[in-house]
């Protein structure tokens, strides 16, 4: 007897092809059954008419308070991991996440801009994303490094490895001036402990020099001379109108055997700290933007020129700030876009951040603080690329959402080899939603909206939304760790 059936979905399972109508039966955190005929259940629910799929796996999530997460359940996702930033150190981040419970899965990246902080201005770093902005107005971890400090960072992210990391995670763009020498010492590494590296790629100007060609050219000839699992970031915010010539170069690096992975939202704006390099003043022009295009994500202001904008980065360097690049009603914008997204292979990633909430509230205001990616990436995603535009199938689409991330991080955590399946034995990470009606409602000032269309969401086999509501007793959410622990 299971526990579970859920009737009468159109299964997709990318992993195998299947979409079909099928039955699928869950007893505890696993699937048992996946059939044409209904099996015997304890309980059971009727889902005929919706998609029944592997929950969605984030890889590049900074939103990892409860209430930030709640709204990722709500977008469909029940995995959701920090990597690009990382954490440090890993084994606190993991066990604050533990005791304290979460909705969905989590897990952590090592953090090369943290060791740094640690090794170049004395910091102790404390978590992940928040920790990070606290810190991130430092003296000196945007420096070069000396020899002996490059082994204290690279000696500090093996700890980390062995601690648990997925990885190593590397924020180049947010210290520029570090060094190509010390960027392929830790892809060496993460090579020698069969590990990937997650990197925010140095530059993203369109002229040279330092364009965003050349920083991604980077992340590729590391791959090319380390052998390492070179994965990038944000793609489309960090190749902006360069998206063309540089899919051209990871395709090309794809097909000469290169470990080169890529990631992707459906944002025109990115958000980040306001302090960082790629921001200042001097540099906003080669970006095509100006001050008035940062927009406060507390406040609301936009800074009227160069002068306020050093004001604040002066005084301020860790406060959010949305970028918008690209205009998403423009067409001739949503098409590039669209190009970044449609590079294959390309894996569905927030970049989503943590709402300026009390933790734990709910339901989180729609004002608060925030960027409407973290509420609405995935269901954005389907809304647009498969029953909007139709530019990919609904199997398609959700192997981005979910076979693909998995397939970066298995490597490192074989805990994935047992998601993003709908396969017996596979974990109960499944979401169901309904396909005519899911669609983002988070907008940029008011980020807090949460999507529509999600009906169900199960992690670990429980029930995190139900109805399309938010059971907030429920923190089945595990930790997933690297296999060095």
């Amino acid at each position: 007897m299971n526990d579970l059936l859920l009737r009468g979905a159109r299964v997709v399972d990318p992993e195998t092809g299947l979409d079909a109508i099928r039955h699928v039966a869950i007893t505890g955190d696993k699937i048992t059954s996946v059939s044409e005929e209904p099996v015997p259940a304890r309980r059971e629910l009727d889902i005929s008419g919706r998609v029944l799929a592997p929950g969605f796996i984030d890889l590049h999530s900074h939103a990892q308070t409860v209430g930030s997460l709640r709204m990722q359940a709500l977008d469909g996702v029940s995995t959701a991991l920090e990597l690009e930033s990382g954490a440090a150190p890993v084994e606190l981040a993991y066990r604050r996440a533990s005791e304290e419970g979460r909705p969905i899965n989590f897990g952590y990246s090592a953090s090369w801009a943290m060791a740094r902080m640690k090794v170049l201005d004395g910091a102790e770093p404390n978590g992940g994303w928040e920790s990070f902005a606290e810190l991130c107005g430092g003296a000196h971890w945007r420096d070069k490094a000396t020899a002996a400090q490059i082994d204290q960072v690279l000696a500090e992210l093996e700890t980390q490895l062995h601690a648990g990391a997925l990885g190593i995670g590397v924020l180049l763009g947010y210290a520029p001036q570090t060094g190509r020498k010390e960027y392929v010492q830790v892809a060496r590494l993460a090579q020698s402990l069969d590990v990937p590296t997650f990197t925010h790629a140095r530059f993203k100007n369109p002229d040279d020099p330092g364009t965003a060609l050349e920083g991604i050219a980077e992340v590729v000839a590391a791959a090319a001379g380390t052998g390492a699992h070179m994965h990038l970031c944000h793609i489309n915010s960090t190749s902006l109108r360069a998206i063309d010539e540089i899919g051209a170069v990871v395709d090309g690096a794809r097909r000469h055997g290169l470990k080169v992975s890529t990631e992707a939202y459906p944002y025109g704006a990115g958000m980040t700290t306001i302090g960082v390099p790629f921001l200042s003043p001097e540099n906003l022009s080669r970006l095509g933007i100006t001050p008035r295009d940062l927009v406060l994500a507390a406040t609301g202001e936009r800074p009227r020129d160069a002068e306020r904008l050093r004001e604040i980065q002066r005084t301020d360097p860790g406060a959010m700030v949305a970028i918008h690049y690209l205009n998403e009603d423009d067409p001739a914008d949503w098409a590039v876009l669209e190009r970044a997204l449609l590079l294959p292979d390309t894996a569905i990633a927030s970049d989503a951040i943590p709402f300026a909430a009390p933790d734990d509230t709910w339901p989180l205001p729609v004002t608060a603080a925030g960027h409407p990616r973290t509420s609405g990436t995935f269901s954005r995603f389907l809304a647009t690329m498969v029953r909007g535009s139709g530019r990919l199938s609904l199997i398609e689409a959700v192997r981005r959402c979910t076979l693909r991330p998995a397939e970066v991080v298995s490597a490192v955590a074989p805990q994935f080899r047992n998601k993003a399946r709908v396969q017996v034995g596979a974990d109960a990470d499944l979401v169901v939603f309904d396909l005519d009606s899911v669609r983002d409602r988070s907008t940029y000032t008011e980020p807090g909206r949460p999507s529509t269309g999600v009906e169900h969401l199960l992690v670990n086999g429980e029930f995190v939304v139900r109805d399309g509501e938010v059971q907030l007793e429920a923190r089945p959410g595990r930790a997933v760790k690297g296999r060095l622990a």
